[in-house]
């Protein structure tokens, strides 16, 4: 359904002319997207021509996905406003500030639980409706900013200043150790959830909600300069979880979102390494979304705050960030000496060591994954076999999305030495983990091994690979 008429559309007219999409070239990339989101599109070149000629705007994600479709063919970003769809946007801007004030940041991140949490309650999501409108250039004013000041000077708030805060005129809470405690036990909590169960389980779709009844109602309380910045530290780490489950579950716009407030809480928190922790998080979207070049930079955004405050391992792991981005980027040698680096990083690390509680999951055994994955970019199988093999020496029931994502790495390797068998093994397993976690992610790794299987389509074992693959595909939404 589209709105009223209000003239044509010459903004659009232009941008699709500029991007060489006919009509019907338009519809068809509109509703392949939509078919990615799970959502039944039927647009034609007679829906596009009254989008530009009469100025009709249709409802609900398509303007996003508009969007989204000329962008890929111009290869940039494209803003609703530069298509003349500007007032379809419901919250253009919620979640996407990077306020100096740390009142104003206040004000942003809370706005946006709200937000995320009124679309699950109108038994939907308000990110459904901003499908397609993912830009990684959302991310340059965040990254330098904080880059320019990774800590925030003063985060005290005393009780006049949070009574003007407080929703329907009640009395500011007085924060202390305890709250914050008691956050940081969530985000504990949320993190083995979502390492088990997947970004899209019942357990982990929890947590939004929590930031939205308990952190909210703190960070508008008042509190000392102490507990305060021990408030934004425990709430950063939980807004980035909620922002890596929605990356998980293939909401990226809510991801997005997610992460900007994250990094802005982590300034307020004067957590560096921590801020440092959501910019590896914003470069992994970037990359995994196709975005290499953005990617690198935001790594070493991170590696450059660090140097001399992180922990060995938390360096490391940066490095090895960085290394995904190059290898997606095809540069070799800068990837090459990525993962040197994140080795050696990781060969003086410490039991001892004063390493983040987020950073629990990182082992060996992840260096190696992520290696693999490295590898497999750069086309480089037998490197891919080694580091799996590697990965996969120690599968945990702790780590179960990994060892999935771990298995289809392995697949996709055996299949580009030429084993067919061993890769339709390994895709087996693969799918047999997928299908006890919710992630998208997951997923859709596992459709694009089936993809790279095509060529073998009627060989046995390959039919039963898909055969055995297709509740999964048919149940779980692509990213």
């Amino acid at each position: 359904m589209s709105r009223e008429p209000r003239g044509p559309n010459e903004k659009l007219g232009t941008v699709l002319a500029l991007a060489g999409i006919s009509n019907a070239g338009l519809a068809r990339r509109v509703n392949d997207l939509g078919a990615q989101r799970g959502l039944t599109l039927r647009y034609d070149k007679t829906s596009v021509a009254r989008w530009v000629s009469k100025g009709m705007v249709p409802q609900g994600a398509a303007p996003h996905l508009i969007a989204a479709a000329i962008a890929g063919k111009l290869g940039r970003p494209v803003p609703l406003h530069e298509i003349g769809l500007a007032e379809a946007d419901p919250a253009p801007e919620v979640g996407l500030a990077f306020p100096r004030d740390v009142g104003q940041a206040v004000r942003s991140a809370t706005e946006l639980y709200r937000l995320d949490a009124a679309g699950r309650r109108g038994g939907g999501s308000i990110w459904q409706s901003l499908a397609g409108s993912f830009s990684v250039s959302a991310y340059s004013t965040p990254a330098s900013r904080w880059l320019i000041t990774p800590a925030d000077s003063s985060v005290a708030r005393d009780p006049e200043q949070a009574a003007g805060t407080v929703p329907d005129c009640g009395l500011p809470q007085r924060v202390g150790h305890s709250d914050v405690a008691k956050l940081r036990e969530a985000a504990d909590d949320a993190r083995r959830w979502d390492s088990k169960y997947g970004g899209g389980d019942w357990r982990s779709s929890m947590v939004p909600e929590c930031l939205r009844v308990d952190a909210a109602p703190l960070l508008l309380g008042s509190y000392t300069d102490e507990v305060g910045r021990a408030l934004f530290g425990a709430t950063a780490e939980l807004t980035r979880l909620a922002g890596w489950m929605a990356f998980d579950t293939g909401q990226q716009e809510a991801a997005q979102r997610y992460y900007i407030q994250a990094l802005r809480l982590a300034r307020a928190a004067a957590d560096v390494p921590l801020g440092g922790y959501v910019l590896a998080s914003m470069s992994l979207q970037a990359t995994y979304r196709g975005y290499a070049d953005e990617g690198v930079d935001l790594a070493q955004a991170a590696l450059e705050r660090n140097r001399g405050l992180a922990t060995a391992r938390t360096m490391s792991f940066f490095r090895l960030v960085e290394a995904r981005a190059q290898a997606k980027a095809g540069d070799q040698p800068a990837c090459g000496a990525a993962l040197k680096a994140a080795e050696g990083w990781l060969e003086r690390a410490r039991s001892g060591d004063p390493d983040p509680s987020w950073l629990d999951f990182y082992t060996q055994e992840r260096f190696a994954a992520d290696a693999a994955e490295c590898y497999r970019d750069l086309r480089m199988p037998r490197q891919v076999q080694r580091f799996t093999e590697q990965a996969l020496s120690r599968p945990t029931e702790e780590f179960v999305r990994s060892h999935g994502l771990r298995l289809v790495v392995s697949a996709v390797a055996e299949l580009e030495s030429g084993n067919l068998d061993a890769a339709c093994a390994a895709g087996v397993r693969a799918v047999e983990v997928a299908g006890r976690i919710s992630s998208a992610r997951t997923t859709e790794y596992v459709r694009d091994l089936l993809h790279r299987l095509e060529p073998y389509g009627n060989e046995p074992r390959v039919v039963e690979l898909r055969e055995r693959a297709r509740p999964l595909l048919t149940m779980t939404t692509a990213v």
